[in-house]
C-alpha cells in the first residue's frame, strides 16, 4: 500500500504527519517504510535518526558531443525541445542543468557523434531505526530538476519490499510533486483550515483529481482558523479523515524532532485509527478500479 502525504503549499505539517504515522505504524509491529520525496530539503531522516546503511549517487545520462565526428549540422540543437543544446559555429554548446536525458539529439545526430555519460544529480540514502525503513534523496545543491531523484526514491520502495509505504511529497503542485504521487495508491493531502491553506489545497485537489488518484484530507491546527476548508471538501465529495488540534504539545516536540505520536496514546490512537481508515479505502478504490476494468473488457 503507496500512501502519499502531499500538501498544497509548506508549513501545513506534511512531512510531521508522515513521520509520526510511519514511527507508530512501526511501533506496532508493522513492516513500514518511509520514503522522503522532498529531495531539495528532506528532513524526515532528522526526526528519525537512522542508522545509515547506503548512500549512492544519483546519475542522469548527458550528450557529448565527439568534435573530430561532429558536422556542425546543427540537427541536435534544432531536435532539442528544452533548449539544452546551443548550436554554434563550432561544436554545439550542453547546458546540463536544462538537459532532460531523453537521448532525442543521439538519435538524431546523422554522424553518430553523440554519446552519453553519466552526470551525477543527488544522493539516495537509505537507512533502518525500530524496525522502520527509511529512505531519502537529496539533490545537488544547483541543480533546477528534481524529479530524476524523486524517481530514485520511488524505484526504491519496490526493492524494500515493505508492507506499507509512507510517501512524503514535495509541497505544492509542480512537477515534482507530481512526480511523487504518480502511481501511488492514495493521497493524503494536509492543510490548514486558513486562506492560505484553502487556496492551495484548491490547486492541489485539482491535481490529484487530473491524475485520477483517491485522496482525503487531514486538517492541521484545527481550530485556528474557519470551516471554509470543510465546506470545501464537502462541496466536493472530498472525505476530511482526521482533524489534528491546534495543541503546543505537538508543536514543541516537533521544534525538538521528537516524534510525539510515541508519547502520546491519544494521538497514536488517531494515527492507526487514520491508517486503518486508509487500508478501506484503498481496497475501496481497489475493487472500483477492477469493476471499471471488467466494464472496459466486457464493452
Amino acid at each position: 500500500m503507496k500512501i502519499a502525504i502531499a500538501s498544497g503549499k509548506g508549513g501545513t505539517g506534511k512531512t510531521t504527519l508522515s513521520v509520526n504515522l510511519a514511527a507508530t505504524l512501526a511501533a506496532e509491529g508493522r513492516s513500514v517504510g518511509l520514503f522522503d520525496c522532498d529531495v531539495e530539503e528532506p528532513d524526515c531522516h532528522l526526526y528519525l535518526r537512522p542508522s545509515v546503511l547506503f548512500n549512492e549517487p544519483v546519475t542522469v545520462p548527458v550528450p557529448v558531443v565527439d568534435e573530430a565526428a561532429c558536422t556542425h549540422c546543427g540537427l541536435c540543437a534544432r531536435a532539442c525541445e528544452f533548449h539544452a543544446l546551443v548550436a554554434l559555429p563550432g561544436v554545439p554548446l550542453l547546458l546540463p542543468e536544462l538537459c532532460h536525458s531523453c537521448g532525442v539529439c543521439n538519435f538524431v545526430c546523422p554522424e553518430q557523434a553523440i554519446r552519453d555519460e553519466r552526470r551525477r544529480v543527488g544522493t539516495l540514502s537509505s537507512g533502518e531505526v525500530g524496525g522502520l525503513h527509511v529512505c531519502w534523496g537529496t539533490l545537488q545543491v544547483g541543480e533546477a530538476r528534481a524529479t530524476p531523484v524523486i524517481g530514485a526514491v520511488k524505484t526504491s520502495i519496490d526493492d524494500a519490499d515493505r508492507e506499507i509505504a509512507v510517501i512524503d511529497a514535495p509541497p505544492g503542485a509542480a512537477c515534482a510533486a507530481v512526480e511523487a504521487l504518480r502511481a501511488t495508491d492514495f493521497v493524503l493531502l494536509v492543510t490548514e483550515p486558513t486562506p492560505f491553506g484553502l487556496n492551495d489545497l484548491q490547486l492541489i485537489v485539482e491535481t490529484v483529481s487530473a491524475l485520477g488518484l483517491p485522496h482525503a484530507v487531514v486538517v492541521n491546527r484545527s481550530g485556528i482558523g474557519d470551516r471554509r476548508v470543510h465546506e470545501f471538501c464537502e462541496a466536493r465529495g472530498v472525505e476530511v479523515l482526521l482533524d489534528i488540534p491546534d495543541d503546543r504539545r505537538v508543536a514543541e516536540a516537533c521544534s525538538r524532532g521528537e516524534i510525539y505520536a510515541l508519547k502520546d496514546e491519544t494521538y497514536a490512537a488517531a494515527l492507526l485509527g487514520l491508517a486503518e481508515r486508509l487500508r478501506n479505502l484503498v481496497d475501496a478504490a481497489d475493487e472500483e478500479r477492477v469493476v471499471a476494468d471488467l466494464g472496459t473488457v466486457a464493452s
